[in-house]
């Protein structure tokens, strides 16, 4: 079981570091790593009842301040429709020299198979095309349209998290001889994409996890039971010898606690593997919940 550990102050953030490798080395079913994507430091172990005695220990013992809770899960962004023609145009006059950025973008769903098939780059689940002609943005700001959009991208537009699966086209745009910098058309893009996935329609993907489970004939009913209670999807059941093997899909964020309520299920003779399969939408209700957390 995993579970999210945060320091309350810097300088607990630098004594946890020193404790978390010190257990480590003393209790090697003891693991720890930073999650990049959720900024959480993760630690894991045996069980609920292992990691509530490390964090009596780092608490009690070590006189380190920290909030253990649920860990993060990475959520992702997606658009339900396409936008043709969203346009970005970033105006600014400070006294001297202003900044002039305009640029029109149409966005539409994209996978990597279209990617492939049409031979564009896919980096980061975004496909990037310029379809401007004329000059009507200067060659050295169409980078610096892609940079916005990107960027945007990476951060999000309803609740932060990472924008993937599109095709952005730049499609036309203006430029002004002294007002328009790089910066300008970076603003340019990010505008016109926020603007593009607002008419589109985002939606949020969750995390859907392939999980085995091998367990007794006994305990099977009680098992697929509590499976479907966490919006799992038994894909196949088969027979292993005196044993039953089931193979599901459910979303990483009902799966947490998971390992102990399994136990509890089957006096202890069931065991799980799970593993990352796909990312999947989320139902509406629960959408609304993640965003408001998120605000």
């Amino acid at each position: 079981i995993s579970m999210s550990i945060e320091p309350n102050t810097a300088d607990d953030k630098r004594k946890l570091s020193e404790a978390l490798s010190i257990i480590r080395r003393e209790d090697p079913s003891f693991r720890s790593h930073y999650d990049e994507e959720t900024g959480q430091t993760i630690i894991a172990g045996m069980g609920e009842l292992h990691l509530e005695i490390i964090k009596n220990k780092i608490t009690r013992d070590m006189k380190i301040n920290v909030e253990v809770g649920k860990p993060r899960v990475s959520y992702r962004e997606a658009i339900s429709g396409s936008c043709m023609g969203a346009r970005g145009l970033f105006k600014k006059q400070t006294g001297g020299r202003g900044q002039f950025g305009d640029c029109t973008i149409n966005l539409e769903p994209f996978t990597a198979e279209q990617a492939e098939a049409e031979g564009l780059k896919f980096d980061d689940n975004i496909a990037f095309v310029n379809e401007v002609v004329g000059g009507a943005i200067p060659k050295e700001f169409i980078p610096s349209v892609e940079v916005g959009v990107r960027q945007t991208a990476k951060s999000g537009i309803t609740a932060g998290y990472p924008l993937i699966n599109i095709k952005v086209t730049l499609v036309d745009g203006k430029s002004h001889d002294v007002d328009s910098s790089q910066v300008a058309f970076e603003q340019a893009g990010r505008l016109a994409l926020i603007e593009a996935v607002n008419k589109a329609g985002s939606v949020l993907l969750e995390p859907i996890m392939k999980v085995v489970i091998t367990t007794p004939e006994e305990y099977l009913g009680n098992v697929t039971g509590d499976l479907s209670s966490r919006r799992g999807m038994i894909m196949d059941t088969e027979d292993r010898g005196m044993v039953k093997v089931i193979h599901a899909e459910v979303p990483l964020s009902e799966m947490f606690g998971y390992t102990t309520t399994l136990r509890g299920l089957s006096q202890g003779r069931a065991a799980s593997a799970m593993e990352f399969c796909k990312y999947a939408p989320m139902p509406r209700n629960l959408q609304e919940e993640v965003i408001a957390a998120g605000a």
